[in-house]
């Protein structure tokens, strides 16, 4: 499996990007898309997650609300809507897709190269 995220980019607080991630090889409804984020000096923690049947989606707390995931099966692609951004959102953001029903995990099965959001007060 192959991920490609794109979408991020310099943004202002309160501002709204998406962020693509398009996934392409032995893809499958058995897995489940992830997005993660790293911020500066800290671990990497999970964001969002969504299966690729369905439409219940789990978030963190810390962007619930502010943070829609979502998919297009025809195109094989995962977005993450952002919205009201805050400069502690400022991190590289990174998809993935781990195999099972849960909609969480620590260990996805593959990662994507991160994309840069950097979020200016």
């Amino acid at each position: 499996v192959q991920l490609q995220a794109s979408g991020g980019g310099l943004v202002q607080a309160g501002g709204s990007p998406r962020l693509s991630c398009v996934a392409s090889g032995r893809t499958s409804s058995s897995y489940v898309m992830d997005w993660f984020r790293q911020a500066p000096g800290k671990e990497r923690e999970f964001v969002a997650a969504i299966r690729w049947s369905g439409s219940i989606a789990n978030y963190a707390d810390s962007v619930k609300g502010r943070f829609t995931i979502s998919r297009d099966n025809a195109k094989n692609t995962v977005y993450l809507q952002m919205n009201s951004l805050k400069p502690e959102d400022t991190a590289v953001y990174y998809c993935a897709t781990h195999k099972g029903l849960l909609l969480f995990t620590l260990h996805p099965d593959y990662w994507g190269q991160g994309t840069q959001v950097t979020v200016s007060s």
